[in-house]
């Protein structure tokens, strides 16, 4: 097993989560289409494509598009014919009788790379006809011989990335209302899809009150390893390198991170033993997880891994005004402990002079940021499960940040008439 950073991982890298994948194999082949969710850097992506490698060995064919880059919906179809490039016979099927340009090409399709297809493929899309040819690339795919699962990965940035067009609102419900209903009018017949994205579509959907459009999805959320598997992936990636690794580590790894997130885990081990080539030895201590932790992970060598999360936030964000009031509450939970009922209380305090749906805004924000893992419920309000983002985020505000109960000071939350909630 490879030390593996930023990059989805499959075969003898793919460690656990054989549980989700037989419940996520048994869905696709059962026909239900799946909204894979789960916080980010939980393995979304890398179970996705496992899934798809083996189901390929029983005779699927596995169709992986991702359409962060995509600005409109044309964009996603093309994306989708491209992911299908390779599938000579399904090729085959798609170039006949779509558009002319592939009926010129389609004898000399084999010599087209899938870069290129995309790029025709797209020039011959517009406004007025990828509803047609993105169904009717659905449908081939539904005609083709062999069964196919079609993952569509980071579909909810490609929804909130049109909604800062004009007319987003009804462009992303447009075409949501279009996919789901290409697919169910396809019923039994239809290919299999998975949407996943590093930022959740469920708390965008209810934010836009179309919750409705995603209501033929399974939802199937991918959550944290445990205790014991994030000591035993720990183990198993000190066995395959050429490090001795102290016993204990492991545990201390788990126990500084606080929440077993694999690529926090993954991260950490390689932090490790770059620290101990740097020290010029061959061994890791239990003595080194608090220093690598603190100057490194916490410091500017982790800042790439780190910054992903506050841009991601900003991404499914999209408001201004809602990025602040999210970076308010994380500053309070990480430095506070926790974000509170009186927190709560006054942040709506200090924010109604601007805006008069302030308690709403908080709300939703809350929503996106417990759906997307920086948070989540407890008895005395939202608190940071992962030590390692909580630091983080402490690191950055603890020497200036003015708790909100100084700054907007309220009587007693007891008077609130309001509990924590999974807004």
């Amino acid at each position: 097993m490879k030390s593996a950073t930023g990059r989805w991982v499959t075969g003898e890298d793919f460690f656990n989560r054989e549980n989700e994948l037989q419940v996520l194999e048994q869905r696709v082949r059962d026909g239900n289409h799946v909204l894979l969710s789960g916080q980010r850097r939980m393995g979304k992506t890398s179970i996705a494509r496992e899934l798809g490698h083996r189901l390929e060995e029983d005779g699927w064919v596995f169709l992986f598009a991702d359409v962060e880059g995509s600005t409109c919906p044309e964009d996603v179809i093309a994306g989708i014919a491209e992911a299908a490039h390779s599938v000579r016979p399904l090729m085959s099927r798609i170039t006949t009788g779509t558009l002319s340009l592939f009926n010129r090409l389609s004898h000399r399709i084999k010599d087209i790379g899938p870069r290129q297809f995309r790029v025709s493929f797209r020039a011959a899309l517009d406004q007025g006809n990828w509803r047609r040819f993105g169904e009717k690339l659905i449908r081939d795919c539904a005609e083709h011989d062999q069964p196919v699962l079609l993952v569509i990965d980071e579909l909810p940035i490609f929804l909130k990335r049109m909604l800062r067009d004009d007319e987003g609102y009804e462009k992303v419900d447009e075409f949501l209302s279009w996919l789901r209903g290409t697919l169910q009018q396809l019923g039994d017949g239809s290919p299999a899809v998975i949407i996943s994205g590093s930022i959740g579509l469920e708390p965008l959907v209810r934010r836009l009150r179309i919750i409705d459009r995603i209501n033929y999805l399974y939802n199937f959320r991918l959550g944290p390893w445990d205790r014991g598997t994030c000591i035993e992936c720990f183990d198993r990636l000190a066995r395959s390198s050429d490090f001795q690794i102290e016993g204990g580590v492991g545990q201390a790894v788990y126990d500084k991170l606080g929440m077993g997130i694999p690529h926090h885990v993954q991260s950490f081990f390689a932090r490790l033993t770059d620290h101990a080539l740097m020290q010029g030895r061959q061994r890791v201590a239990v003595s080194d997880v608090d220093e690598v932790y603190r100057t490194v992970l916490l410091g500017p060598a982790g800042q790439n891994d780190l910054v992903h999360y506050e841009t991601r936030l900003k991404d499914g964000l999209g408001d201004e005004l809602d990025y602040t009031i999210a970076m308010e509450i994380l500053a309070e939970a990480a430095t506070q402990d926790v974000f509170g009922f009186v927190a709560r209380r006054g942040l709506e305090q200090l924010y109604v002079a601007r805006v008069s749906d302030a308690a709403e805004r908080i709300a939703e924000v809350l929503d996106v940021l417990g759906h997307d893992g920086y948070l989540e419920t407890c008895d005395a309000g939202y608190r940071f499960p992962s030590n390692l983002l909580k630091d983080w985020w402490a690191a950055r505000f603890g020497n200036h940040y003015i708790p909100i109960e100084q700054r907007c000071p309220v009587r007693n939350e007891q008077s609130f008439g309001f509990a924590v909630q999974n807004d």
